[in-house]
This record gives structure tokens, sequence and C-alpha cells, in this order.
């Protein structure tokens, strides 16, 4: 894959706890919007920092932050983006107070001073926007001379076929230049609006893939075609086939009492994704980490009796196929759930050169 990097313009582009390069990817690559030249990517994840390493130019560093910052000279850089690990605001993690992950965006915010960027996007989970962190991140930041912006944005909203919320805090030191934030949608829920795009939608981006996978056999560390699936059990295949289209668990129980899981016959109430299909004429639902296991999510395939294979995992987050994966199917799944969906990216990536550049922008 070569990355489309406009030099004419080019800002340099620091990206911390990177994963496998979601963010980078919507600023540096021109099917998003191009226009950002990388010159170092942090993270403490050592196949995310090698698939970064292959997709993209300038350092990646597999460290953790902290340790890094205490022992290295910060490059310098216009902007500084990326998404401090979100576990300790996360609904999945109520119980963690005092979570030192929290604390993660200190050095985030020192590296933005330290580089001397112009601008910083932080990315989190949508829970973010309403917790006291976010206070204390801003007025931080507001400390070393950035001013700031918040919202909640939907990936949809900008090209990405996945409803995934994240809250977005924009930093920026031009007192006048102000950001035209949160970006403008490029889509739309079509029940809300017909002036813009619909949503993009699960058949548009993985309909054309063979309903079969590929096999299961992958070697520890190296590249993957992506498009593979596990070797279920006929239990667990029984159990997807008693699930229609856009289905859930309770349609395993109305359907196949008999293979159900014990808990799921005792828990009549609560989340209707657990084991579901994907619809079609939907945007997928938010990809985590694990997938590939049904009952963690809606992750079954709209029609096969499977749950969703990598590669069309990667493809609703918006990873074009060019892109190169490096890892074991856990380590990739990890990097895909991680990602922040290029097309949300690329969109924020607008809103600063729009700062930044303004004329060039304009023209």
């Amino acid at each position: 894959m070569t990355l489309t990097v406009g030099k004419a313009m080019s800002l340099r582009l620091i990206d911390l706890f990177s994963g496998a390069g979601g963010m980078s990817l919507g600023f540096c690559d021109k099917r998003f919007c191009g226009g950002f030249e990388p010159v170092l990517a942090i993270d403490n994840d050592p196949a995310a920092v090698k698939t970064h390493e292959l997709n993209f130019s300038g350092r990646a560093v597999q460290a953790n932050i902290e340790h890094w910052l205490l022992h290295n000279e910060v490059p310098q850089a216009d902007v500084v983006i990326g998404g401090p690990p979100c576990q300790g605001f996360s609904l999945l993690n109520r119980k963690r107070d005092g979570d030192a992950r929290r604390a993660l965006w200190e050095p985030f915010i020192e590296i933005a001073e330290k580089s001397g960027a112009r601008a910083f996007v932080m990315e989190n989970v949508a829970e973010l926007y309403r917790s006291p962190e976010r206070n204390l991140i801003e007025k931080k930041a507001r400390q070393h001379g950035f001013y700031t912006e918040a919202a909640i944005v939907n990936a949809a909203d900008y090209g990405a076929p996945q409803t995934r919320k994240r809250t977005i805090i924009l930093g920026w030191r031009e007192a006048f230049n102000l950001p035209n934030f949160p970006p403008l949608p490029s889509h739309a829920d079509p029940k809300v609006s017909r002036n813009l795009p619909r949503w993009r939608t699960v058949r548009d981006v993985i309909s054309d893939l063979p309903e079969e996978t590929v096999g299961t056999e992958i070697g520890s560390h190296r590249i993957l075609g992506l498009h593979f699936g596990r070797t279920p059990t006929q239990k667990s295949l029984d159990r997807y086939a008693a699930v229609p289209p856009g289905g859930n668990r309770f349609d395993l129980l109305a359907n196949r009492p008999d293979i159900t899981p014990d808990c799921w016959v005792r828990k009549t109430s609560g989340g209707t994704d657990l084991f579901g299909r994907l619809w079609w004429d939907r945007p997928s639902v938010t990809i985590r980490t694990e997938f590939y296991k049904p009952e963690k999510g809606r992750y079954l395939h709209p029609e096969a009796n499977r749950p969703i294979s990598h590669r069309e995992a990667a493809r609703l987050m918006g990873f074009p196929d060019d892109f190169r994966f490096y890892g074991t199917k856990v380590e990739v799944a990890r990097q895909i759930g991680n990602a922040v969906p290029p097309h949300l990216a690329g969109a924020l990536a607008r809103v600063v050169q729009s700062i930044l550049l303004p004329r060039t922008i304009a023209a």
C-alpha cells in the first residue's frame, strides 16, 4: 500500500496510542483526507506498531508513552492525534474508579506542548463527554495555551459503515481562527434526513465477499489475508442456524431452547445484540475487539451461519483492502476493534486543515 500524502501542503503528524493507525490513515491518505506527514507513532502493542510500520512512513515506536517521554526528545509537529485508552471511562468498566489509564491524557497534552503542535485531536468513548475527566483535560490544555471544543460524533455520519459514537476533543492555538467543529456530516440516517447521502450499510461494504471463509490456519506474526473464520463445533453451527435475519439470542432460545446456554435461558431480559445478526441494510453496530465471538455482540453475518470474518470487520471499520495488518488472529482483531474509523478521522483532519491552512482550504 502506498499512502498518498500531498507534499505541497503536508503538516507534520504525531499519532499517540496509535494502534494499527486508523486515525493516521484518515489524516494521511488522500482517500480520506491527505496532506499530513507522519513523523512519529507510539503504542505499547508490538503487533500494532509493526502494522503501523507496514503502512506509514515516519518512526513507529513500541513503548509506554510515559516512559518514552522521560527518555526521548519530542520531534516537532503541527498536530498531535490519538485516543488515550478508554477503559477507565467505558460503560463496560463502571466499577474501575481510579483506573490509572484515565490519566494517560496528561502525557498526550505534554507531547502536544513539547512538539510545538498548533492543534491536537483526542478521541475517546462517548461517556468521556459528560465525565469529570473531560473538564480536567480541557483545563490542562488551556494551561498549555490550547483553546478547546468537545463533541460527541457518530462515525456513520462521516461515511463509516458503522454506528460508532465517540467523544472528540479538539485543541488549537490560533485565537481568531475558529474551527468548524464538529465537522458537518457527509451522510445521514435516511429515517432522519434525505438531504444527504444515506448512511453506508453492511451490504455496501461486504456483500461482494464470499459467504464461505477461507480457513483458519495462520502462523504467528505474519501478514494476514483476513477473510478467515473460526472452526465451529456442530453445536455452534446449529446455534447460528437458529438465528433468523436480524435476530438475536432470544430467537435462539425460542427456536432451539435445547442448545441455548443455560445463562441465557435464565436471563430473560437484557441486551438484544448478543448473538445477533447484522442487518444488510443498516450500518454495522460498533465493532469491538472480540467481534469473532457472536456471544459478545451482534457479530453474526447477515445470512451465513458464522461470525463475521476479520476482513469483513476491517471493511466495516473502514480499512481498505490494501491496508496491511500484522500479527496473530487475536492481535489483528484487537487492532481492528480499537481503531478510529478512517472516514471519521478524515473528517477531523479537514477541520484541522481549516485551522492550520485556512487560505489553502478556502481556495
